[in-house]
């Protein structure tokens, strides 16, 4: 089975990870930072908002059960693209809206996907979501893994949207 890795940014982690890990064709995910100036950052560092690393998913995902296309459509679904540094209450650029290509062809997709997003207006405002190339992903602690899966009633602002 050929295996291709994704890296996306649209707020607070455990939201987004507890929505993608159900979608078919995802195999694994992981919460952790990434887009930063610090090297093993954690928790504790990154909700300063000094190191310019964002809570980031790492998807590793079976492409031909699941494209980066569709999955770039999840993932302008799941999120506001047009906040700057924001999803719902959660305020700081460890929040931001980022693609984090590993390759060309992501990148493509993903300046690609956004030009759709934009021409139909599902948003009222222009669309922030950086397309920038993958850092080095740093796992976050434990305790964010699965959070919401150890937590049901933990906090998220993330849903689908139609």
């Amino acid at each position: 089975m050929k295996k291709e890795t994704a890296t996306l940014a649209g707020g607070c982690f455990w939201g987004m990870e507890e929505i993608i890990r159900k979608i078919p064709g995802v195999l694994k995910t992981d919460v952790g930072y990434s887009g930063g100036s610090v090297d093993n950052p954690t928790y504790t560092i990154v909700k300063l908002g000094t190191t310019n690393h964002a809570e980031s998913i790492q998807i590793e995902f079976d492409p031909a059960k699941l494209s980066y296309l569709d999955l770039l459509g999840y993932f302008f679904r799941m999120h506001d693209p047009t906040t700057v540094n924001q999803q719902g209450n959660d305020k700081g650029t460890q929040y931001r809206s980022v693609i984090f290509f590993h390759s060309p062809e992501q990148k493509a997709t993903a300046e690609e996907v956004i030009k759709r997003v934009e021409a139909s207006k599902k948003w009222p405002r222009p669309i922030v979501t950086q397309v920038i190339p993958a850092t080095k992903f740093y796992p976050a602690e434990d305790y964010h893994q699965d959070y919401l899966q150890k937590n049901p009633q933990g906090y998220t602002c993330h849903w689908l949207r139609d």
